[in-house]
């Protein structure tokens, strides 16, 4: 558990100092439905299912950035902070987050 915690609180002061960048483009929810019927995305409830021992999400958004696939998170941990993050929405290794952005309640 403190292995876990400690690995969380790393990962958010990481982020919290990397510049947050915007991405290029996010999808309606229709465009969403369409990338899913295509096969073009992991679906969402794998990623939501990978992300839950890190928190609940709270929110998810699919959007393009730099020519890939992403899903835009924003997840509510355990301790009540919210943090965002992003996981490559083409590839089912790598449904886990990367790169949470923690911003303070």
């Amino acid at each position: 558990m403190i292995l876990i915690r400690t690995m969380l609180t790393g990962l958010l002061l990481l982020a919290a100092t990397a510049p947050a960048s915007a991405a290029d483009h996010c999808f309606s929810r229709n465009e969403q439905k369409a990338k899913a019927a295509a096969h073009a995305v992991v679906p969402l409830s794998r990623v939501i299912r990978k992300v839950r021992p890190h928190g609940e999400v709270i929110r998810a958004r699919l959007c393009e950035h730099g020519g890939k696939l992403v899903y835009q998170l924003t997840v509510l941990g355990a301790d009540g902070k919210v943090a965002h993050t992003s996981v490559d929405a083409a590839d089912t290794a790598d449904a886990a987050p990367s790169g949470p952005r923690a911003q303070g309640k």
